[in-house]
């Protein structure tokens, strides 16, 4: 468990190492304005931005 200085534990730190355990991160640039659509129809859907596209990748590449 990561502590700091104090002894104290550290959630940040924590998640940062979980995080970076347990998942792989993609960047994607979208065109101005693309983020707000997304975010929008991800909201629209129930789900975080992440789940969204994630779900949207899957969904394409079962067409595959």
């Amino acid at each position: 468990m990561p502590r700091a200085k104090s002894g104290e534990f550290n959630q940040i730190a924590y998640q940062n190492e979980f995080n970076k355990k347990n998942y792989d991160r993609i960047e994607i640039k979208v065109p101005k304005g693309k983020k707000a659509v997304i975010t929008e129809a991800a909201a629209a859907a129930g789900q975080s931005v992440s789940q969204y596209i994630t779900q949207a990748i899957d969904s394409r590449m079962s067409l595959d």
